[in-house]
């Protein structure tokens, strides 16, 4: 299976002497560390790269807004360890030469610290080599390809989504589980979104579980015939390795064809405010019933971070819609903020990447942080969350890859403490 779980000498070499520069740094006297890029004794600075711009704006561009306004938030409210975080966003427009060209500017003009979710697959891995060769904290990638979870290769790049492997594993078990008898397809991107996704789906189901396998490219905005052809292959459930953006065509067009199969989405294309936001308020709550989809973080109308990040969103975020990106850039400023805290009075970049890596990092996920010495996958389960009646909710089945197999554990959301903006 994947490979991305195996420890490595390297890798706890790495994080050894990471240990130790953060020993030193956490006892020294408050100051800014000599030669450390993007921090001064009042701010840090960091940079991402989003598409503001491009075939997957519409689904995605609200993210890095929503990071900006908790960090505005946190600022407001005295920083970490009495500095502000400033974050510089800059767009690729999902374009793979274009996250070359502003990453590149990001680190060499700019002078980042470290990079912050960076988003989306074939454009992350476009700089994964650059930025570790040039020693760049790379940080909580907003993707779930398992290519950020290889610590001896790659020792400056940590995940947060749960992978693709997990995803379409976890999200097989619970098609499986609740349709026995079912006929089951899977639609996916063709990169390794798509790849990883139907490798954890074969792990459950086995290489002739899925009846139908159909793939598209971003680049291509009609899906008639990859529709066409799940429908002609009798697919009950379709298993969905898309982007919102796809999730909401793949579900339209099947409509135009009078076709209206079980949908089960992961949690890149499986956002429900935003999908209504493609498919109309009048029709999005009748497509979109029973919709089934993963998520890893804080979500639903009673939850206590999601009422905290919808205050922040409204004072800091000029009221922008409050969806699962609002929750998930919130998240990863949170996640970041409790990383930097722990990272010492004079941050360095080996005294945050030790930080992430002792394990001691909680984030705000309903399961623990998986983050360890040869461990830098964020998450290795998944909740499943159903649309009823257009809410989109936890339905309390949560499920992790251990090894080989998946299986149903119980979730551990963790709970929010001091308003929200993490401590020393």
């Amino acid at each position: 299976m994947s490979q991305h779980r195996a420890p490595t000498t390297r890798a706890a070499a790495v994080v050894a002497a990471s240990a130790l520069l953060l020993t030193v740094s956490a006892c020294s006297t408050p100051g800014v560390a000599a030669d450390t890029p993007g921090v001064t004794d009042d701010t840090v600075t960091i940079g991402s790269h989003q598409p503001l711009t491009g075939p997957a704006a519409a689904g995605y561009s609200s993210i890095s807004a929503a990071t900006s306004a908790y960090f505005d938030y946190v600022n407001d409210n005295g920083g970490i360890n009495g500095r502000s975080i400033e974050y510089l966003v800059k767009d690729d427009g999902y374009n793979p030469a274009t996250t070359q060209t502003v990453v590149r500017e990001l680190v060499q003009e700019d002078e980042v610290f470290a990079i912050l979710n960076g988003l989306g697959t074939p454009t992350h891995t476009s700089v994964l080599d650059y930025l570790n060769q040039n020693g760049v904290p790379d940080l909580f990638v907003a993707s779930g390809s398992t290519s950020w979870n290889q610590p001896e290769e790659y020792p400056m790049t940590f995940a947060l989504n749960a992978d693709y492997v997990v995803e379409g594993a976890a999200l097989a078990r619970y098609a499986a589980d609740e349709h026995p008898d079912a006929v089951v397809c899977l639609l996916g991107q063709d990169d390794d979104f798509g790849a990883e996704f139907i490798e954890g789906a074969e792990t459950v189901l086995g290489a002739d579980g899925l009846a139908a396998v159909e793939r598209y490219s971003v680049s291509n905005q009609d899906v008639t015939a990859q529709i066409g052809a799940m429908k002609a292959a009798g697919c009950e459930i379709n298993l969905l390795a898309t982007v919102n953006g796809f999730t909401a065509l793949a579900v339209g067009t099947a409509a135009k064809l009078g076709w209206f199969p079980q949908w089960i989405s992961s949690s890149s294309g499986g956002d429900y405010p935003t999908l209504v936001g493609f498919l109309g308020e009048d029709l999005a709550p009748q497509l979109l019933q029973g919709f089934t989809s993963t998520n890893y973080l804080p979500f639903g109308p009673d939850d206590e971070w999601s009422k905290l990040f919808r205050e922040i969103n409204d004072e800091y975020n000029a009221g922008a819609p409050f969806d699962g990106n609002t929750v998930y850039g919130m998240s990863v400023g949170y996640l970041f903020a409790e990383a930097l805290a722990k990272a010492g009075e004079s941050p360095t970049r080996e005294s945050l990447l030790a930080a992430i890596s002792s394990g001691e990092l909680e984030g705000n996920g309903i399961l623990p942080l998986a983050f360890g010495e040869d461990e830098h996958a964020a998450y290795t389960g998944v909740g499943i969350t159903t649309v009823d009646q257009g809410v989109q909710d936890f339905i309390g089945v949560t499920y992790a890859l251990e090894g080989e197999s998946v299986e149903e554990v119980e979730a551990k959301p963790v709970p929010l403490a001091g308003d929200g903006i993490p401590k020393p």
